[in-house]
């Protein structure tokens, strides 16, 4: 064998089957759905559309695939739902009481005092928007450090500058942010007319 065809080998042999095309159409179709629903099990954060269509061959709807696997669980404690332009596994809301019940969730949810909540909420229904514009809304200054508290938890970042004198950074939300709140985009915030913006429900614990 030369050493070319030796250098070969190791791609060939490991090269992933998107395809699947010795397979029965229906077998070919479960396969795709359980290689999509392990990728989303075993990811701790949204799994985003670009990320499946590498699992599947390439006339296959993630979208027919996803409501197949939803269909699937009808009858499971738990759902697969679109959260942040991805989809995430997450157990029933009907079951949250035994969950606790029965099983230690480990770290607790990230807490938010008012004022960053009432920040973090300015920023996500007026972004991009800078600290000047933060006071105004606020009527006070916004200190860095409650900024810098919410760029770490990651629910923050930097945006486009301001078109301002000096150009100052603007903060806009996160794909975290969307993740944490159980939002699919930026459309589903609560709409100001029939709910105030400071009173965004805490992110959910299950």
């Amino acid at each position: 064998m030369s050493a070319a065809a030796k250098k070969r080998q190791p791609e060939e042999e490991f090269a992933f089957d998107r395809e699947l095309e010795e397979l029965p159409t229906d077998l070919r179709w479960r396969e795709w759905m359980g290689r999509i629903e392990a990728a989303i099990f075993a990811s701790a954060s949204p799994v985003l559309r670009e990320d499946l269509v590498g699992l599947v061959g390439k006339c296959a709807s993630i979208d027919l695939l996803i409501e197949d696997i939803q269909t699937d669980l009808k009858a499971r404690p738990y759902e697969l739902v679109p959260i942040a332009s991805g989809w995430v596994f997450r157990t029933k809301a009907r079951f949250a009481d035994a969950i606790k019940a029965a099983v230690d969730l480990g770290e607790p949810r990230t807490e938010f005092n008012e004022m960053e909540m009432a920040v973090l909420c300015a920023v996500a229904y007026h972004q991009p928007i800078d600290r000047k514009g933060l006071a105004d809304i606020f009527g006070k200054e916004v200190s860095r450090d409650l900024i810098s508290r919410l760029r770490y938890l990651n629910v923050i970042s930097n945006g486009p500058t301001a078109p301002r004198p000096g150009a100052p950074q603007t903060f806009v939300t996160t794909h975290e942010f969307l993740a944490m709140f159980d939002l699919q985009s930026l459309r589903d915030l609560p709409e100001l007319n029939s709910q105030n913006s400071e009173t965004m429900d805490e992110p959910r614990c299950v």
